[in-house]
């Protein structure tokens, strides 16, 4: 009896039990409760020949065969009862043995099921599992196991219904092979088999890798000429990741289907069924780690070129944590491949996985935000920015933490979980800059020296030619509590920010000298306290501001609330820039005549 099958059947006895109504009315008197008699359960022993999964079926009637105990090989198989003599029982085991060497195929052991109740996970009856298939008289006649026994005691058999089949064959021709070898090397045997089937199979392991490499190579020149990408660095890199896994793979896959062919016997060939499949799977391991190396260094070429140092990190470290898992995965399929139990070991590695993360989870955090970092870009090295409150020049962004030189010449180290998480400001990707100075006047200055500056302080943000025209604004925004505010609001376009600070300089200067004409003055944010020599608001100029107000609402010409297209464009660029007297302008002039000569 299984250990699960034990384990319900004590569960059903204890409900059984306790749920009787003897043992309810046994519980109304204190002390008369009998203790349930334990119920002992006989382990069933182990089959003497291994049937208790289709994986020891099929394993021990290749061993019987190889051992030419034909008799012992009988009893893998489920017989009626018109083929349980000695002679009947012979002739279909040898039977079946021809009819697999010819061709036939077994499932490498390592897919059979080993669990007592076979595989129920395919469409066919809880109790029968497909094991292989031959082919007779053209015909291909599928290879079944059954379990014969009781659940808690299986015995797993090829079915009765595969046997009747195989027992109406009948074979006369011999096998390529053996018409093929020597008497001398039919007559000696090896492991069960002609020592010329062993010899075969080496020779075919040859072949089959030879002609492998001469039909990738022939491929791959076909690509090469058919396609020009093909030629490049990255096509022959792509070709040369697949070329060698598929010379292996394709060597396999020849060798399985021409020693088939030519009746290499089954006895050799189920022995090498789990080699195939570990090469197979170490073939698919080798083509994922070339293809990672050429993806790794197709995208380390590209940010290279980009200059994206930080990218270029990591990728190394994914290309390096990539391979590891493939290792990981590929040793894990290959203890699958040749049976071993990999359940518990996945669970002891899920556990020391999660025991890990929990242990590095800062580390994968800082992680996770520098691939972030390097796949968003809100920042890259060399750009001014802001990171929560600290701001200056992003020097370095590594795997764990990315360096910032502020003002005042110090380095930040933020990392990179935090930095990814915080509120970026980056002022390296402006294309113009916010120029909105607020004038402060005089509360004596007059509405049309209001209307005065307006005009005025719009007419040299349309003329200058740093400054953008849409938006360019200044605005009566109010009156505060010791002045009336002018806002202004408009862009300077350049992207450099030492030729900002110039240009808002320039602005600011001719600003003052409006200011200046229109006869008032700025406001301070105090009051004022008028003494004998405060001279006030400059009444010639307040009447000369005054009389050119009169004179443009005279001729229609108040450019206010809005300017006029056609004005607009009649002062656009009429502002020297830079101004006069500067000394940029005498290096100017050289230029123009370096540039003459």
């Amino acid at each position: 009896m299984s250990f699960s099958f034990k384990w319900l059947y004590l569960f059903f006895s204890i409900i059984l039990y306790f749920g009787s109504p003897q043992a309810a009315s046994a519980q109304l008197i204190p002390g008369t409760i009998e203790k349930p008699e334990e119920t002992v359960v006989a382990e069933v022993p182990d089959d003497s020949l291994g049937r208790r999964n289709p994986r020891g079926t099929v394993g021990g009637f290749i061993q019987s065969v190889a051992e030419q105990n034909y008799i012992r090989a009988s009893h893998y198989l489920n017989l009626g009862k018109e083929h349980r003599s000695i002679k009947q029982r012979e002739k279909i085991v040898k039977t079946l043995q021809r009819l697999l060497d010819r061709g036939g195929n077994i499932i490498p052991y390592s897919w059979l099921s080993n669990k007592t109740t076979g595989r129920t996970d395919d469409d066919l009856p809880p109790d029968e599992d497909l094991v292989g298939t031959v082919t007779a008289n053209g015909e291909v006649i599928n290879i079944f196991v059954e379990n014969t026994g009781e659940p808690a005691a299986p015995v797993w058999m090829i079915s009765r219904e595969t046997v009747s089949t195989i027992a109406a064959v009948k074979i006369d021709e011999e096998l390529l092979v053996d018409r093929v070898l020597p008497e001398s090397w039919k007559d000696k045997l090896w492991g069960g088999v002609a020592i010329g089937h062993w010899f075969a199979v080496i020779v075919l392991l040859i072949v089959a890798y030879l002609v492998s490499w001469v039909v990738i190579w022939f491929v791959s020149f076909i690509i090469r000429l058919s396609f020009q990408k093909a030629r490049t660095e990255e096509g022959l890199g792509v070709i040369k990741a697949f070329s060698l896994p598929f010379k292996i793979y394709f060597a396999v896959w020849l060798f399985i289907a021409i020693s088939q062919q030519v009746g290499i016997s089954i006895i050799v060939r189920q022995r090498f069924s789990t080699i195939t499949v570990v090469i197979g799977i170490v073939a698919f391991i080798i083509l994922l780690l070339r293809l990672t190396d050429q993806i790794s260094t197709f995208s380390k070429g590209k940010m290279t070129l980009k200059g994206r140092i930080s990218a270029v990190s990591a990728i190394l470290f994914l290309r390096s944590a990539i391979k590891i898992a493939i290792v990981i995965c590929g040793i894990i399929a290959i203890l699958s491949a040749i049976g071993l139990d990999v359940t518990t070991g996945l669970a002891a590695l899920g556990i020391g996985g999660l025991a890990l993360a929990l242990g590095a989870q800062k580390t994968m955090e800082n992680f996770v935000g520098s691939v972030t970092l390097i796949v968003d870009q809100p920042v890259r090295v060399g750009d001014f920015c802001k990171v929560g409150e600290t701001t200056g020049t992003v020097e370095q962004i590594g795997m764990r933490s990315t360096k910032i030189r502020t003002g005042e010449r110090t380095v930040v180290t933020i990392p990179n979980g935090e930095f990814s998480s915080a509120m970026i400001e980056n002022y390296a990707h402006r294309d113009r800059f916010l120029f909105a100075p607020v004038i402060e006047l005089r509360y004596e200055t007059t509405a049309d020296q209001v209307r005065f500056l307006l005009v005025e302080l719009r007419a040299i943000l349309y003329a200058h030619p740093m400054v953008s025209p849409d938006p360019a604004r200044v605005r009566f925004a109010g009156m505060g509590e010791t002045s009336l505010r002018l806002e202004v609001w408009s862009y300077i376009v350049t992207p450099n920010f030492d030729e900002f600070l110039e240009v808002k300089e320039d602005l600011l200067l001719r600003m003052m000298d409006v200011v200046s004409s229109s006869g008032t003055d700025f406001a301070f944010p105090s009051q004022t306290i008028y003494l004998a020599k405060d001279k006030g608001v400059s009444e010639e100029k307040a009447k000369q501001a005054a009389e050119k107000v009169k004179a443009w609402k005279a001729n229609n010409e108040l450019q206010i609330p809005g300017f006029d297209p056609e004005k607009i464009r009649s002062i656009r660029n009429t502002i020297p820039y830079p101004p006069e007297g500067s000394v940029q302008n005498k290096y100017d002039k050289l230029d123009n005549i370096h540039g003459d000569a």
